[in-house]
């Protein structure tokens, strides 16, 4: 098979997708921690390339003495700077290659967090465990039935808790993932909702990424009964200029590449 014919649009069921993207975190998890894990650090909580951190942005509110529950953690970095501030994290990953990382870097940093295995979809907690649940681009934009993964974090959290999740921004999907003047140019339809597919050499799903607009996000978020607080664009800051993937300086003064969606679990 070509390279070319290894990218497509087409869907991809949960069992196709849980299959290949663990299998590609498994096996990319050395790349990604060595190209980003100094960006993210150990104990840090980064919600996007752009750079806004927890630290200053508050969008969980007060996490001190909170059950967090960290979906998609990565290296749990995340996790990690939330047990500084005297939360009490527990991350999980669908990738077990990611989770070692977040072990390695648990007894590097001495900042310990409890770590499990699991799918986002079949969350193994009980209901209303957490008062707060968040991810920065983590198992969201993986999964085939989102709507479905809200309900679970519905389920898992607290009334009032909070849901803060962090996503490539929609419109990016417009856009070819080109950080320069050739990702300036929209060429898909926005309402293209088919995933980006990679293929093995095989023809198999290797890579899926959802992509969803954003009123797709809101009728989710509103049909598993939170509430929508804020949805937050970070703009590209002054000074910053990396390059993450399709991320850039040149990109980001133009127009958003992350959204955050703030949301609660109302209380009774």
């Amino acid at each position: 098979m070509d390279d070319e014919d290894r990218v497509t649009r087409r869907r991809v069921g949960d069992a196709e997708a849980r299959t290949a993207n663990r299998r590609w975190w498994d096996a990319d998890a050395d790349a990604y921690q060595a190209e980003h894990g100094s960006f993210l650090g150990d104990v840090d909580f980064v919600w996007c390339p752009e750079g806004l951190r927890e630290a200053d942005a508050g969008l969980l509110g007060e996490v001190t003495g909170r059950q967090v529950l960290e979906v998609g953690c990565g290296a749990a970095s995340c996790s990690r700077w939330l047990a500084t501030q005297g939360a009490r994290p527990v991350a999980v990953d669908l990738s077990a290659g990611m989770l070692r990382h977040a072990t390695q870097a648990n007894a590097r940093s001495g900042v310990r967090v409890p770590l499990a295995q699991t799918d986002a979809l079949a969350l193994p907690f009980a209901d209303q465990t957490f008062d707060i649940a968040c991810t920065a681009f983590g198992a969201v934009p993986f999964v085939e039935d989102s709507a479905a993964l809200m309900r679970q974090v519905h389920r898992v959290l607290r009334p009032g808790g909070r849901w803060v999740f962090s996503v490539t921004h929609p419109m990016r999907w417009i856009f070819l993932d080109d950080p320069g003047e050739g990702g300036l140019t929209a060429v898909h339809s926005y309402f293209d909702t088919r995933p980006y597919v990679e293929l093995d050499e095989h023809g198999r799903a290797s890579y899926v990424e959802q992509h969803r607009t954003l009123g797709d996000r809101v009728r989710e978020l509103v049909g598993a009964g939170f509430r929508l607080l804020d949805l937050v664009e970070p703009e590209w800051p002054e000074g910053h200029e990396g390059i993450w993937g399709q991320w850039s300086p040149l990109r980001g003064r133009l127009f958003p590449g992350t959204a955050i969606f703030v949301t609660e679990k109302p209380a009774r």
